[in-house]
């Protein structure tokens, strides 16, 4: 009988001194990646969780999500190359909601139309899309995917392109 396989990551507070392998990731990661002012910028307001996938010490991934009235934006979410599709990403996304989640919490975040893995895994983590920012990002003009969750059954996005396949859906 084999055991369970061990997670071999952690998942803790994102900090200050996480930001150069921040940094790293994004470059390896995004074709406009984040600055070290934008971390910090996060960093420092009040109303936002910043987490940090770890293993042995090591920055492998993190999430960056701020909160607007009863709104999460999930603005940052990557993975070390080497470490992708190994649940990474979905563990910080499942922290946030353990952090976050209230009676009436919403999600939302914007992702490439032509990152197929990253749609999967929002929608394995609840996300459903909305409808889409035609030209969003300024790199290549591509269109965003709009994704929202919520723990309101009622909850319909604001800019959902059919409000009626919304109700009662979690």
């Amino acid at each position: 009988m084999n055991a369970a396989p061990q997670s071999r990551f952690a998942i803790r507070k994102f900090e200050i001194a996480d930001i150069a392998d921040a940094l790293k990731i994004e470059h390896q990661s995004f074709p406009t990646p984040w600055s070290s002012a934008m971390f910090v910028l996060e960093l420092s307001k009040s109303a936002s969780i910043c987490l940090a996938a770890t293993e042995d010490d090591v920055l492998i991934g993190y999430l960056v999500a701020a909160r607007y009235a009863q709104v999460w934006h999930v603005m940052n979410v990557s993975v070390d190359p080497a470490n992708r599709r190994a649940g990474i990403g979905s563990s910080l996304i499942h922290e946030l909601f353990r952090l976050a989640d209230g009676e009436r919490t919403h999600y939302t975040l914007e992702v490439r139309v032509s990152n197929v893995a990253a749609i999967r895994m929002y929608e394995q983590c609840g996300f459903r899309s909305a409808g889409t920012r035609p030209g969003y990002y300024a790199d290549n003009r591509e269109d965003a995917l709009i994704m929202w969750r919520s723990t309101d059954d009622n909850f319909v996005p604001p800019n959902a392109t059919n409000p009626t396949e919304w109700k009662g859906h979690r």
